[in-house]
């Protein structure tokens, strides 16, 4: 106790000032931005992870198919019409066609045509549609005024009905050309984005200050504009993809997309629709994958449209 009163009662010498503690280290402010708030928010959506686990599994289907399938490719000559409408075993996961084919087999090497014609559609509408609404968006005037003109012509045709039409007249068609044609129809839904969210952008501050501090317009486009502009864009192309996957199962289902011997989900269905009744696993395996396809990308496409649209925080 008298020792706890004498220390009390001890007055300190010298200096009253009390001592300075040394400054801590301040750690520096994250910079706040719409693309690292958004990946942040992707990073802890369950939807987002979980479609972007699939697409990547899909992707990674389409790019090395023998993978999952012992190494051993698709082979017309390989089907036996004994194993015709083999219901599903342990050898055959998914059983076989009307021609003795494997399904698994058909089913894993058909997510080539259809992944490819996704993506790359998906590639080149977004390409060729955010330039032109770029350009139209900001250069304005009579190069607006054609442009706009231009694409109300091919936004008046329907993707499904154009692409119907284009590809009935051009005969055979592949991957890549299913590719062409969606793509000639596709693009005028990004050019209109793209040029709304441009007319949006440019007359904001940040704009008006790159223009004063003596930018040049190549530079303010695409060091300023583009990179502020493209966030609608990137939505709707994910969710699109889907969809393109979706155009090239019923252009193909119609006999009018992907040719034998090429294979895609879409002539596999064609093929099974006639005998649902007598083996609906034909039909249901290739059905299921493409359902799932396409559910995987417009999952992706919906967590990234809420990230990037500042209206949904």
């Amino acid at each position: 106790m008298s020792e706890t009163i004498t220390k009390g009662a001890e007055a300190p010498s010298g200096d009253n000032t009390p001592k300075s503690s040394p400054e801590k280290k301040q750690k520096p402010e994250r910079v706040a931005s719409l693309w690292s708030d958004a990946l942040r928010d992707l990073r802890r959506n369950p939807i987002f992870i979980i479609g972007a686990a699939l697409v990547s599994f899909l992707i990674l289907l389409a790019i090395v198919p023998g993978w999952f399938t012992d190494g051993s490719p698709f082979d017309n000559n390989a089907c036996d019409l004994a194993d015709s409408l083999k219901r599903p075993s342990a050898e055959h996961w998914f059983g076989f066609d009307v021609q003795g084919c494997d399904i698994y087999t058909r089913t894993i090497w058909g997510a080539r045509n259809s992944i490819i014609v996704g993506v790359l559609t998906t590639s080149m509408v977004t390409l060729v549609g955010a330039l032109l609404g770029l350009l139209a968006g900001w250069k304005g005037g009579i190069i607006d005024s054609i442009l706009s003109r231009f694409t109300e012509i091919f936004f008046s045709i329907p993707l499904l009905l154009g692409g119907m039409l284009i590809m009935s007249m051009l005969g055979k068609g592949n991957a890549w050309t299913v590719s062409v044609v969606m793509t000639v129809l596709g693009w005028p839904q990004i050019f209109r984005i793209m040029r709304a969210s441009v007319l949006a952008n440019k007359n904001n501050d940040y704009v008006m200050a790159a223009r004063a501090l003596g930018a040049g317009a190549g530079r303010i486009t695409f060091r300023h504009i583009l990179p502020n502009a493209i966030a609608p864009v990137i939505v709707v192309s994910a969710i699109s993809l889907g969809v393109y996957i979706g155009a090239e199962a019923a252009l193909s289902y119609l006999g009018i997309g992907v040719q034998p011997p090429e294979i895609s989900w879409g002539l596999m269905i064609s093929d099974a629709s006639v005998r649902f009744l007598d083996a609906p696993h034909v039909l249901l395996f290739p059905s299921a994958v493409l359902s799932v396809t396409v559910l995987a990308f417009i999952m992706l496409g919906d967590a990234v449209r809420d990230a990037l649209d500042p209206k949904l925080r």
